[in-house]
C-alpha cells in the first residue's frame, strides 16, 4: 500500500468528489448508500485527474487508476501515513458545543504569529479528517484539526488518524445520544483526545470551571488551565453585553486586558479564553492575541447578528443541543433589548431522551415569561409549549410571519441546522 501512497506526492493533492476534479489530483473514490465513486474514476482522469483509486477492480487499469480493497481505509491511512511525516504540533478540539468557533478563535490567534492550517467548515468526520490532514504542506507550523462524533469510538478513530499533541474539549454535554445511547458514552468517547494524546506526551488545556473535565483530568499529561469562576493561570471576566460580548482577561501577571469582540453570548467567553490560553503556550505576544479576537467575525450561522430592514437578529441555528439551547436563551434574555422574540427549533439525535431535554427547555421559558416561537414535532407534541405560536414546519412560520410583520424586535433564531431556520431571516 505505500506504494499507492507515494502517488500522493506526485500530484496536486486528494479529492473525492467527482463533480469537483482537481487538475493533477489523486481522486478516491468513496461510495455510500447512495453514491458510487468507482462509476467516476475514468472520468475524473479525462477531466484532469492524475491518478485514482477504486475499490472496485473492474475500474483498474493499473496505469492511472488503481486497486485497493477499501477506498475509506486508503485514504485514511495515507492521512496518517502523511501526518506521520509532520513535525509540527496538531492541535485536537472536540466537545458537545463551540468546537468550530473555538477552533476559528484559536486559529486567528495562532494565524496572527504563525502560518496555521485548520479544518475548513466542520470537515471534522472520519472523512473530512483525513482530508484536513493531507492539505497539510512543508510551509504549515502548526495544524488544528476539528473532530465530531456521533457514536462510541469515533473519536478514537480519528485520534489513531491524527496523533494530536496538542487539544482540549469544549465541553461535554447531551450531544447526539441518539447514537451514544447515554451521557455515559458521550463522556467515554470524548475523552479518548486526551487518552490519545497522553501517548503523544502531548499538552492539554482544560476549562477550570467544568467539573466534568476537572473530575477526569488525566494524570499524565501535561496541561493548562482557564477558568471565569476560579484562580487560574488565565482568568475571564464579562465586562458587558451590547449585545456584543466585551470582556477582560489577565494571567499571573495581573495585567487586565480589554477585548471588545464581534460574538454575541456569555457562553462565548470561555472560547475566546481557551485561544488566548493557546496562544500563551505558543508564545504569542498579547498585543497579537488581542487585535486577533477582536478582529475575529463569525459566520455560518454561529451566533451572527444581522441587521434587517425590520429587525435585529441573532442567528445561531447551526446545530443545537439541551446545554447551547440554555446559554443561548440566558445570553439573550439578559440582553437590554426592549422587544425581543425567541425562535426555537427542534434538538434533534437526542434519542430516547429527547421528549425530557425538549419539555426542559419549555419549562426554562415558561418560568422566564418569554415570548417564544417554536419550530418543530418535537417541540410541537408537548403539551406544556405556551409559545405565542407553534409549528411543524419551518415554511407554516415563515407564512406567518408574511401574514403577521414583526418590526422592531430583537429575534433569537437558535435551532437544530436540520429545522432549516435560517429561511426565516428573509422574512424578517
Amino acid at each position: 500500500m505505500q506504494e499507492l501512497f507515494q502517488l500522493f506526492y506526485k500530484t496536486s493533492g486528494v479529492f473525492t468528489d467527482s463533480r469537483n476534479v482537481l487538475t493533477n489530483g489523486l481522486f478516491i473514490a468513496l461510495k455510500g448508500n447512495n453514491f458510487n465513486g468507482n462509476l467516476y474514476a475514468e472520468e475524473t482522469i479525462k477531466a484532469g485527474a492524475k491518478y485514482a483509486i477504486v475499490d472496485d477492480p473492474t475500474y483498474a487499469d493499473n496505469k492511472s487508476v488503481y486497486y485497493v480493497e477499501d477506498t475509506l481505509l486508503f485514504l485514511q491511512k495515507l492521512a496518517n501515513y502523511h501526518r506521520k511525516k509532520l513535525n509540527i504540533p496538531v492541535i485536537g478540539i472536540t466537545g458537545s458545543n463551540g468546537k468550530t468557533t473555538t477552533k476559528e478563535l484559536i486559529f486567528e490567534v495562532l494565524s496572527s504569529h504563525f502560518n496555521v492550517l485548520a479544518t475548513k467548515g466542520n470537515l471534522n468526520n472520519h472523512i473530512g479528517v483525513p482530508l484536513t490532514l493531507l492539505s497539510i504542506n512543508s510551509s504549515h507550523q502548526i495544524a488544528i484539526i476539528e473532530m465530531g462524533a456521533n457514536k462510541p469510538h469515533d473519536i478514537a478513530e480519528l485520534c489513531d488518524i491524527t496523533e494530536p499533541t496538542h487539544g482540549m474539549i469544549t465541553n461535554i454535554g447531551a450531544a447526539h445520544l441518539e447514537g451514544f445511547g447515554n451521557f455515559e458514552g458521550v463522556l467515554k468517547t470524548k475523552l479518548e483526545l486526551f487518552q490519545s494524546i497522553s501517548k503523544q506526551n502531548g499538552f492539554i488545556i482544560i476549562n477550570a470551571d467544568d467539573e466534568v473535565l476537572m473530575d477526569n483530568l488525566p494524570t499524565k499529561i501535561e496541561h493548562g488551565f482557564y477558568s471565569v469562576r476560579e484562580k487560574s493561570e488565565l482568568q475571564g471576566e464579562i465586562n458587558y453585553l451590547n449585545p456584543y460580548l466585551n470582556f477582560h482577561w489577565w494571567d499571573n501577571t495581573m495585567v487586565k486586558h480589554e477585548v471588545q469582540t464581534n460574538l454575541f453570548g456569555a457562553y462565548n467567553l470561555y472560547n475566546f479564553l481557551v485561544a488566548i490560553r493557546f496562544g500563551q503556550l505558543f508564545n504569542i505576544p498579547f498585543q497579537k492575541i488581542n487585535a486577533s479576537l477582536e478582529n475575529y467575525v463569525p459566520s455560518n450561522n454561529r451566533s451572527q447578528i444581522t441587521d434587517t430592514s425590520k429587525n435585529k437578529i441573532l442567528v445561531d441555528c447551526y446545530n443545537a443541543n439541551p446545554s447551547s439551547m440554555q446559554s443561548a436563551i440566558t445570553s439573550f434574555i439578559q440582553t437590554d433589548a426592549k422587544q425581543k422574540i425567541l425562535v426555537l427549533g427542534d434538538m434533534l439525535e437526542l434519542g430516547d431522551v429527547s421528549s425530557e431535554k425538549h419539555q426542559e427547555i419549555l419549562d426554562y421559558l415558561n418560568n422566564l415569561e418569554a415570548v417564544y416561537f417554536t419550530v418543530g414535532s418535537l417541540f410541537f407534541s408537548l403539551t406544556n409549549n405556551r409559545a405565542k405560536n407553534k409549528f411543524i414546519q419551518v415554511d407554516e412560520l415563515v407564512n406567518y410571519i408574511d401574514l403577521n410583520p414583526i418590526t422592531n424586535h430583537f429575534i433569537l433564531l437558535k435551532g437544530s441546522r436540520g429545522i432549516a431556520l435560517e429561511k426565516l431571516i428573509p422574512h424578517l
